[in-house]
């Protein structure tokens, strides 16, 4: 039985790219030896959108995008101008490696449970 996922970012200064998501983004992570840190998410959903190519995108999601913009600010953090999209309000974080995640408020249906919501 599957029981989690694990997801894979490639980046040009790793280094970097784990400090920002312990600092700013202020997820915890365990040492798999050598300093080589593997970070928790939160509860995950998996979407499949048609596409002309094959990739993936990392999208984390929020309750409040406006509110967590600006603790990224404040962190030194800098995100693109908000997006409205059918599903969700969007904007990217850049990576310090080069790449970039996305951080969105939804609109849609969510297929994650939350505890924190009163879903169980």
């Amino acid at each position: 039985m599957v029981f989690g996922s694990h997801l894979v970012l490639f980046s040009r200064d790793a280094e970097a790219d784990r400090r920002l998501l312990a600092d700013a983004l202020g997820l915890e992570s365990v040492d798999a030896g050598r300093g080589w840190l593997i970070f928790a998410m939160p509860p995950s959903e998996v979407a499949v959108h048609p596409a002309d190519a094959a990739g993936a995108d990392l999208y984390l999601m929020c309750d409040d995008l406006a509110t967590e913009i600006a603790a990224l600010a404040a962190r030194g953090v800098s995100c693109s101008a908000i997006e409205e999209a059918r599903w969700g309000s969007i904007t990217r974080i850049s990576l310090p490696g080069g790449g970039d995640i996305g951080l969105y408020e939804p609109k849609h249906p969510l297929a994650i449970r939350r505890s924190d919501k009163g879903q169980v």
